[in-house]
Protein backbone atom coordinates (compact mmCIF):
# COMPACT_ATOMS: atom_id res chain seq x y z
CA UNK A 1 0.00 0.00 0.00
CA UNK A 2 1.39 3.78 -0.65
CA UNK A 3 2.03 5.84 2.02
CA UNK A 4 -1.21 7.93 1.77
CA UNK A 5 -2.81 4.41 3.12
CA UNK A 6 -1.78 2.54 5.73
CA UNK A 7 -2.84 -0.72 6.53
CA UNK A 8 -5.15 -0.98 9.58
CA UNK A 9 -6.33 -4.72 8.51
CA UNK A 10 -8.29 -6.68 11.45
CA UNK A 11 -5.83 -8.76 13.09
CA UNK A 12 -8.38 -11.67 12.31
CA UNK A 13 -7.14 -10.97 8.54
CA UNK A 14 -3.28 -10.95 8.43
CA UNK A 15 -2.83 -10.92 5.13
CA UNK A 16 -5.18 -7.85 4.21
CA UNK A 17 -8.23 -8.17 2.47
CA UNK A 18 -9.25 -11.97 1.52
CA UNK A 19 -7.12 -13.22 -1.25
CA UNK A 20 -5.25 -10.37 -1.86
CA UNK A 21 -1.84 -12.48 -0.44
CA UNK A 22 -2.64 -15.30 -3.12
CA UNK A 23 -3.55 -12.55 -5.84
CA UNK A 24 -7.32 -13.89 -5.44
CA UNK A 25 -9.09 -9.90 -5.57
CA UNK A 26 -9.68 -10.90 -9.16
CA UNK A 27 -9.69 -9.33 -12.57
CA UNK A 28 -11.86 -6.15 -11.82
CA UNK A 29 -9.12 -5.77 -8.43
CA UNK A 30 -6.47 -5.61 -11.46
CA UNK A 31 -8.54 -2.65 -13.33
CA UNK A 32 -8.97 -0.61 -10.67
CA UNK A 33 -6.69 -1.46 -7.72
CA UNK A 34 -8.37 -1.10 -4.11
CA UNK A 35 -5.59 1.00 -2.99
CA UNK A 36 -6.66 3.20 -5.91
CA UNK A 37 -10.74 2.90 -4.90
CA UNK A 38 -9.78 3.56 -1.30
CA UNK A 39 -8.55 7.19 -3.00
CA UNK A 40 -11.01 8.06 -5.00
CA UNK A 41 -13.63 6.68 -2.54
CA UNK A 42 -11.98 9.10 -0.17
CA UNK A 43 -12.40 12.01 -2.67
CA UNK A 44 -16.29 11.57 -3.02
CA UNK A 45 -16.70 11.42 0.83
CA UNK A 46 -15.23 14.80 0.80
CA UNK A 47 -17.03 15.88 -2.00
CA UNK A 48 -20.80 15.05 -0.46
CA UNK A 49 -19.24 16.52 3.24
CA UNK A 50 -18.48 19.39 1.53
CA UNK A 51 -22.05 19.65 -0.50
CA UNK A 52 -24.00 18.96 2.74
CA UNK A 53 -22.05 22.01 4.56
CA UNK A 54 -22.61 23.97 1.09
CA UNK A 55 -26.17 23.19 1.39
CA UNK A 56 -27.00 24.05 4.75
CA UNK A 57 -24.94 27.37 4.87
CA UNK A 58 -27.05 28.33 1.78
CA UNK A 59 -30.05 27.62 3.56
CA UNK A 60 -29.00 29.79 6.38
CA UNK A 61 -27.73 32.77 4.26
CA UNK A 62 -30.81 32.25 2.02
CA UNK A 63 -32.96 35.28 3.13
CA UNK A 64 -29.71 38.23 3.25
CA UNK A 65 -27.20 36.50 0.12
CA UNK A 66 -28.69 36.50 -3.25
CA UNK A 67 -25.88 33.36 -4.00
CA UNK A 68 -27.60 31.62 -1.13
CA UNK A 69 -31.05 31.76 -2.29
CA UNK A 70 -30.26 31.04 -5.58
CA UNK A 71 -28.34 28.09 -4.49
CA UNK A 72 -31.15 26.78 -2.13
CA UNK A 73 -33.48 26.88 -4.91
CA UNK A 74 -31.45 25.15 -7.33
CA UNK A 75 -30.77 22.09 -5.15
CA UNK A 76 -34.27 21.90 -4.07
CA UNK A 77 -35.37 21.88 -8.15
CA UNK A 78 -32.95 18.95 -8.37
CA UNK A 79 -32.71 17.26 -5.11
CA UNK A 80 -34.17 13.92 -6.41
CA UNK A 81 -31.29 13.37 -9.38
CA UNK A 82 -28.74 14.56 -6.49
CA UNK A 83 -29.71 12.15 -3.86
CA UNK A 84 -29.91 9.36 -6.96
CA UNK A 85 -26.11 10.11 -7.37
CA UNK A 86 -25.44 10.30 -3.78
CA UNK A 87 -26.63 6.90 -2.97
CA UNK A 88 -26.24 5.48 -5.99
CA UNK A 89 -22.42 5.99 -5.26
CA UNK A 90 -22.22 4.76 -2.01
CA UNK A 91 -23.64 1.41 -3.36
CA UNK A 92 -21.16 0.78 -5.92
CA UNK A 93 -18.13 1.84 -3.83
CA UNK A 94 -19.49 -0.90 -0.72
CA UNK A 95 -20.17 -3.35 -3.12
CA UNK A 96 -16.70 -3.05 -5.09
CA UNK A 97 -15.27 -3.10 -1.35
CA UNK A 98 -16.95 -6.33 -0.50
CA UNK A 99 -17.42 -7.85 -3.77
CA UNK A 100 -14.30 -7.12 -5.42
CA UNK A 101 -12.28 -6.28 -3.05
CA UNK A 102 -13.36 -9.23 -0.37
CA UNK A 103 -13.58 -6.05 2.59
CA UNK A 104 -15.57 -8.25 5.09
CA UNK A 105 -18.45 -6.40 5.87
CA UNK A 106 -19.23 -5.95 9.86
CA UNK A 107 -22.74 -6.26 11.26
CA UNK A 108 -22.70 -1.77 11.71
CA UNK A 109 -21.56 -2.04 8.23
CA UNK A 110 -24.76 -3.64 6.60
CA UNK A 111 -26.94 -1.70 8.61
CA UNK A 112 -25.78 1.15 7.44
CA UNK A 113 -26.21 -0.83 3.90
CA UNK A 114 -30.03 -1.34 4.77
CA UNK A 115 -30.37 2.52 4.90
CA UNK A 116 -28.51 3.58 1.91
CA UNK A 117 -29.57 1.10 -0.73
CA UNK A 118 -33.10 1.81 -0.48
CA UNK A 119 -32.57 5.35 -1.02
CA UNK A 120 -31.11 4.63 -4.23
CA UNK A 121 -34.27 2.56 -5.26
CA UNK A 122 -37.25 5.02 -4.60
CA UNK A 123 -34.91 8.11 -5.63
CA UNK A 124 -34.68 6.47 -9.31
CA UNK A 125 -38.31 5.65 -8.88
CA UNK A 126 -39.28 9.10 -7.96
CA UNK A 127 -36.83 10.66 -11.09
CA UNK A 128 -39.01 8.43 -13.63
CA UNK A 129 -42.24 9.14 -11.92
CA UNK A 130 -41.00 12.59 -10.97
CA UNK A 131 -42.81 12.46 -7.53
CA UNK A 132 -41.13 15.31 -4.75
CA UNK A 133 -42.40 13.05 -1.94
CA UNK A 134 -39.48 10.87 -2.46
CA UNK A 135 -37.74 13.32 -0.31
CA UNK A 136 -39.27 13.17 3.32
CA UNK A 137 -38.78 9.07 3.11
CA UNK A 138 -34.90 9.53 1.70
CA UNK A 139 -34.71 12.14 4.58
CA UNK A 140 -35.73 9.40 7.10
CA UNK A 141 -33.58 6.33 5.99
CA UNK A 142 -30.35 8.94 5.59
CA UNK A 143 -31.24 9.83 9.15
CA UNK A 144 -30.93 6.49 10.54
CA UNK A 145 -27.86 5.27 8.65
CA UNK A 146 -25.73 8.84 9.67
CA UNK A 147 -26.93 7.85 13.25
CA UNK A 148 -25.59 4.44 12.44
CA UNK A 149 -22.12 5.57 10.58
CA UNK A 150 -21.62 8.35 13.06
CA UNK A 151 -21.95 5.64 15.80
CA UNK A 152 -19.44 2.83 13.94
CA UNK A 153 -16.92 6.16 12.96
CA UNK A 154 -16.52 6.77 16.95
CA UNK A 155 -15.71 3.12 18.23
CA UNK A 156 -13.39 2.93 15.47
CA UNK A 157 -11.18 5.56 17.37
CA UNK A 158 -12.45 4.64 20.67
CA UNK A 159 -12.84 0.68 20.29
CA UNK A 160 -13.59 0.83 24.34
CA UNK A 161 -17.31 1.76 23.81
CA UNK A 162 -17.66 -1.11 21.76
CA UNK A 163 -19.96 -3.80 23.47
CA UNK A 164 -18.43 -6.54 20.92
CA UNK A 165 -21.67 -8.16 19.59
CA UNK A 166 -20.44 -7.76 16.49
CA UNK A 167 -18.25 -10.16 16.53
CA UNK A 168 -20.68 -12.67 17.23
CA UNK A 169 -21.96 -12.03 13.38
CA UNK A 170 -18.41 -11.62 11.69
CA UNK A 171 -15.68 -9.03 11.75
CA UNK A 172 -15.46 -6.62 14.86
CA UNK A 173 -16.87 -3.30 14.34
CA UNK A 174 -13.85 -1.82 14.79
CA UNK A 175 -11.86 -3.52 12.97
CA UNK A 176 -10.24 -1.12 10.37
CA UNK A 177 -9.77 -2.29 6.42
CA UNK A 178 -8.01 1.23 5.60
CA UNK A 179 -8.05 4.63 6.66
CA UNK A 180 -6.98 6.83 3.69
CA UNK A 181 -5.24 10.26 4.78
CA UNK A 182 -5.78 9.23 8.15
CA UNK A 183 -9.23 9.62 9.04
CA UNK A 184 -11.25 8.28 6.34
CA UNK A 185 -12.57 5.07 6.95
CA UNK A 186 -15.69 3.35 5.37
CA UNK A 187 -17.82 4.34 7.90
CA UNK A 188 -16.76 8.22 7.57
CA UNK A 189 -17.22 7.77 3.88
CA UNK A 190 -20.82 6.48 4.48
CA UNK A 191 -21.56 9.24 7.21
CA UNK A 192 -20.39 11.88 4.78
CA UNK A 193 -23.62 10.18 1.78
CA UNK A 194 -25.98 10.52 4.79
CA UNK A 195 -25.03 14.02 5.73
CA UNK A 196 -25.60 15.11 1.78
CA UNK A 197 -28.46 13.15 1.55
CA UNK A 198 -30.18 14.25 4.49
CA UNK A 199 -29.14 18.21 3.59
CA UNK A 200 -30.19 17.90 0.06
CA UNK A 201 -33.50 16.22 1.00
CA UNK A 202 -34.68 18.58 3.94
CA UNK A 203 -33.74 21.81 2.44
CA UNK A 204 -37.46 23.60 1.13
CA UNK A 205 -38.85 23.57 -1.86
CA UNK A 206 -39.43 26.45 -4.44
CA UNK A 207 -42.09 28.27 -3.28
CA UNK A 208 -43.46 29.30 -6.67
CA UNK A 209 -45.23 27.15 -9.44
CA UNK A 210 -46.78 23.83 -9.00
CA UNK A 211 -44.57 21.71 -6.19
CA UNK A 212 -44.93 18.72 -8.06
CA UNK A 213 -42.90 20.21 -11.61
CA UNK A 214 -41.09 22.95 -9.51
CA UNK A 215 -38.81 20.32 -7.37
CA UNK A 216 -37.88 17.71 -10.66
CA UNK A 217 -37.23 20.06 -13.19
Amino acid sequence: MTAFLPAVYPSRYPFGPRGSHTGGVGVTAAIVEPETMQVVSAVLALVAAALALVVVAARLLAGRVAWAAACSERVARHRTPITLALAGTAMVGSLYFSEVAHYVPCRLCWFQRVAMYPIALVALVALVRRDPAVRWYAASMAAVGAAISAYHYLIEWKPELDSGTCELFGPACTDIWFRTWGFATLSFMALCGFAAILAVNLIPGPTTGRPSQQENR
